[in-house]
């Protein structure tokens, strides 16, 4: 690489990290903990590309962007932060940032945007400008920071002011009807309606200009598409073509897996071609365990909030939160964290109160598994199909084999040792492996060998 990075975040260490990897790729880098200091080096023509931190100590990295694309418009800014919700990653889109990373992020992946705003340097497009309106959400319950959510957030920042149609699929409680109106609610139509309908409320012949009446150019949101009837998918078809000035944005949401819903007969053809412009898929909770004490903790503030006691979980209460399969998802996980705020009967939650409330659960089957008949490697390329779709029209980071093996090995492994009663011996025995191959695998993969106990 060549060129001048301006480095700006409170961590000293990061600031050390990022100043040796980047002179090793032969950049010259100025790094600094002080958005005062970064500003004056822009304003004195310094550096072609910064990184910047959000939340620094005299003030919102976030807040200089619309100073820096006045004074240098062809600077690309990168944005780095721990703030690990969509709207760091929709404000980050807004104020017109070259990319947005969360943190902790990929050392590689952020060498690798960089190198690419060094290229294209002076050519970053501009993007149309957004006007805010006044009832703007002040926060939104879409938080995460696994690498499969801030994709999600990255994936809606790019299309949200777009007029392409959006189908999203997930399964039910991962928040479909919160990603639409994310979308609706940040874009260029902020100000106009967000309609959602369902197939019944389309049945009637003169339906469908009843809602486009109400939508007035806004956004309307079809409920669970495949559950909707061949005659009335073929009057939202009509509907999607009626010209007109105030032509509405078509979303809808889906359990099925969007690959199947064609060829499965569930979507007709013709309707399937105009609402794919967009898909994204919401990862089910299972897909993003690391993100539960993130969402509890916000729940239980939510509901701190609304009223009820200041509650906590304990370390086994947390630990079962985070082995439970959540069936269904974040809705799922915010209904039991609701009702243990209410009767937990101490501050702390304690592991059999989870145990209790857990244990009444709907054990509801997910959707999107595609079925118990579905092979591994027809669900494995599922997945992987989605890792590559969420990065848009980048590639993954470097290191894929590896990340994608230990995601395998590592449940096979706990797996194993489960069924095994943490006997490593007969667990090797079972894996067709050395049984110091299989210590270093424990090691390297920081494998707790310990009997999960089960829910009954």
């Amino acid at each position: 690489m060549d060129g001048t990075v301006l480095v700006a975040d409170d961590d000293r260490t990061i600031r050390t990290v990022l100043t040796q990897a980047l002179t090793r790729a032969g950049c010259k880098v100025h790094a600094t903990s002080s958005l005062t200091t970064l500003m004056r080096w822009v304003g004195e023509g310094k550096g072609d590309v910064v990184i910047s931190d959000v939340m620094m100590p005299d003030g919102n990295g976030l807040e200089m962007l619309p100073k820096i694309s006045e004074d240098r418009p062809d600077l690309p800014v990168i944005v780095i932060s721990a703030q690990n919700t969509i709207m760091t990653a929709i404000q980050a889109a807004e104020a017109e940032a070259y990319d947005y990373l969360p943190k902790p992020f990929d050392l590689p992946d952020l060498m690798k945007r960089t190198a690419k705003a060094l290229e294209n340097r002076g050519r970053a497009p501009k993007r149309e400008e957004t006007v805010v309106g006044a009832d703007e959400p002040d926060e939104l319950p879409l938080v995460g920071k696994t690498p499969a959510m801030q994709a999600l957030y990255r994936l809606v920042a790019r299309v949200m002011n777009t007029d392409l149609p959006v189908l999203v699929a997930g399964e039910s409680g991962t928040g479909k009807s919160l990603i639409a109106k994310a979308i609706h609610d940040f874009s260029d139509r902020r100000t106009l309606p967000f309609i959602t309908v369902t197939g019944s409320d389309l049945a009637d012949l003169e339906a469908p200009a009843k809602v486009l009446a109400r939508v007035k150019g806004g956004t309307l949101l079809i409920d669970e598409i495949a559950d909707i009837g061949d005659e009335v998918q073929a009057r939202i078809v009509r509907m999607m073509d009626v010209p007109g000035e105030h032509v509405p944005r078509f979303m809808a949401t889906t359990q099925y897996d969007p690959n199947t819903l064609m060829d499965s007969g569930k979507v007709r053809q013709d309707l399937f071609y105009r609402l794919d412009g967009a898909t994204i898929t919401v990862p089910s909770l299972r897909e993003r365990v690391e993100d539960i004490a993130l969402l509890t903790e916000h729940f239980l503030g939510r509901a701190e909030r609304e009223g009820a006691p200041k509650r906590w979980l304990s370390k086994d209460a947390a630990e079962l939160f985070r082995v439970y399969s959540w069936p269904g998802n974040v809705r799922q996980l915010e209904n039991a964290v609701r009702r243990l705020s209410l009767t937990s009967l101490s501050e702390e939650i304690s592991r059999a109160e989870v145990e209790a409330v857990l244990g009444n659960q709907p054990d509801t089957g997910p959707v999107l598994q595609g079925g118990d008949t579905e092979k591994l490697g027809t669900s494995v390329a599922r997945h992987l199909r989605r890792y590559f779709d969420l990065h848009g029209a980048m590639l993954p980071p470097p290191g894929l084999h590896g990340r994608i093996i230990k995601e395998v090995e590592g449940p096979l492994i706990e797996i194993a040792l489960e069924a095994t009663g943490g006997n490593q011996a007969k667990c090797a025995d079972l894996l067709g492996i050395n049984r110091n191959t299989l210590r270093k695998k424990i090691t390297d993969l920081d494998i707790r060998v310990t009997r999960r106990r089960k829910l009954m």
